[in-house]
């Protein structure tokens, strides 16, 4: 049987567990019209589905958590048992075998006929397991079944009793949500901390040379091993700031316009028009920087007598622009409707002019949600790749000319974990260094953000 038969059918259940609860319910009323129940028959029926679906759910999501390590154990404890190597490497080696014959990828005709044995021994353990499995499901779930439907009674808190477990599991999913987050930060700052141990902080913050090329052997040459993060910074920072000169003026003046000057009607044909920007593929974006903006700025700047690289940071800033326009102008566009109609009917009161309103009343009241929608361009721009690969090159170039080759963190942690990389050395931990110091630029990008957001938002409530 497929473990996802078995969810489907805990499911059916659980369904039929729904119908009869409401059933009992409308049934006490019928019997007595005097009765009245505390809650709606739905909830009933709705509590009488939760006890029968979830404690069979949790445990097949205990069974699929644990069945692989319990069943290669007990596989592998026979294997060990019959005079196999119990060195680590050989085990793993060996259970990775096992895996790969249960799985049908092993396309080696010489098949050690141990290793055989043990994996048809599994394929026989997981089935039996997994008819054990529906069993016992099966059996938690009629017996929570039975005991919510023989204590349905026209006192029964069925609703406080179904808001109880809905409040449980929004819990369980903050709680998820949080501790990915610090499960996160905790790992970055370990490998950070390992490769702080091998690089000083200072070096790292404020070096002005970024080559991270280790040397393998003694005798290599061309392996610098210099980890300045400052021409990375600065490179990040540039194009970035290119994106948000072309961005947020453009982006901020069709919202105002869509919102406020256009009618209806174009205002639903253009503003879908202007999102689609956001669902283009980025490696489009970088393919047409590469072959379009690149090569354009390199002629224009040679017309004008002025030295071009051919991957620039002008021609990925302008192009990172154009992708994150719809996230400046479709939220606040967004913010800037939600203005309440009174103030601009107070603001025409006093004599107030269109243009003056918007100026005066509207964009200082709608601030906040700008400010947020400035910050997502902000943070999506700090994030791109692809743009800045094939647009404004991997040279780690200190430099203020936006008409030279640069490169960004995301760019530089990408090359740190391509391929197959020692994770003792200093050149893959430098990644995690680069991903912690971007980190801290976001929160720092989004203290100032809410320290903005905060203080219009005394303002104008």
């Amino acid at each position: 049987m497929s473990p996802n038969l078995l969810v489907i059918f805990t499911l059916i259940l659980s369904s039929l567990a729904y119908g009869v609860g409401k059933k009992k319910a409308f049934a006490l009323v019928r019997k007595d019209e005097s009765v009245r129940l505390h809650s709606r028959p739905g909830y009933y029926g709705l509590l009488t589905a939760l006890w029968c679906g979830i404690p069979a759910l949790l445990i097949f999501g205990v069974w699929q958590f644990v069945a692989d390590t319990v069943l290669t154990n007990m596989v592998m404890g026979a294997i060990v048992g019959h005079g196999a190597p119990v060195d680590t490497a050989q085990v793993n080696l060996l259970v990775n075998d096992l895996r790969n014959l249960v799985a049908g990828n092993y396309f080696s005709a010489d098949v050690d006929p141990q290793l055989q044995v043990a994996a048809d021994r599994y394929i026989a353990m997981e089935r039996v397991g997994t008819i054990a499995l529906g069993i016992v499901m099966f059996a938690c779930a009629m017996i929570g079944c039975l005991f919510v439907y023989s204590r349905i009674k026209p006192a029964m808190r069925a609703r406080n009793q179904v808001e109880g477990i809905v409040k449980i599991f929004l819990i369980f999913c903050s709680a998820i949500a949080i501790l990915t987050t610090v499960g996160i930060v905790l790992s970055v700052l370990f490998e950070s901390y390992r490769f702080f141990q091998q690089v000083p902080v200072t070096d790292f913050l404020f070096g002005l040379k970024w080559s991270p090329q280790m040397a393998i052997r003694a005798d290599q040459a061309g392996s610098s091993g210099s980890f300045g993060a400052i021409p990375v910074l600065a490179g990040t920072f540039m194009i970035s700031g290119i994106a948000m000169a072309v961005a947020v003026p453009i982006g901020l003046m069709a919202a105002i316009y869509l919102s406020e000057y256009a009618g209806n009607r174009f205002r639903a044909i253009v503003k879908p028009l202007l999102e689609i920007l956001a669902g283009v593929p980025t490696v489009v974006y970088g393919f047409f920087a590469a072959l379009v903006v690149a090569p354009f700025i390199r002629n224009a700047g040679l017309t004008f007598g002025l030295s071009v690289s051919s991957e620039s940071a002008l021609a990925a800033g302008i192009v990172m622009g154009v992708m994150i326009i719809p996230f400046v102008s479709s939220l606040s566009d967004d913010v800037i409707n939600a203005v309440p109609q009174s103030l601009r009917d107070g603001s025409y009161g006093l004599g107030a002019t269109k243009s003056e309103t918007i100026t005066n009343v509207i964009l200082p009241a709608a601030l906040p949600g700008i400010v947020g929608s400035i910050l997502l361009a902000v943070s999506r721009a700090i994030g791109e790749t692809m743009i800045v690969v094939m647009a404004a090159g991997l040279s780690a170039n200190l430099t203020a000319n936006p008409l030279q080759a640069v490169t960004t963190v995301t760019v530089q942690i990408v090359t740190l974990l391509v391929g197959d990389q020692e994770f003792d050395s200093p050149k893959t931990l430098a990644a995690f260094a680069l991903g912690l110091l971007l980190f801290v630029i976001t929160l720092i990008l989004n203290v100032i953000a809410l320290y903005v957001v905060r203080k219009y938002r005394e303002e104008y409530e």
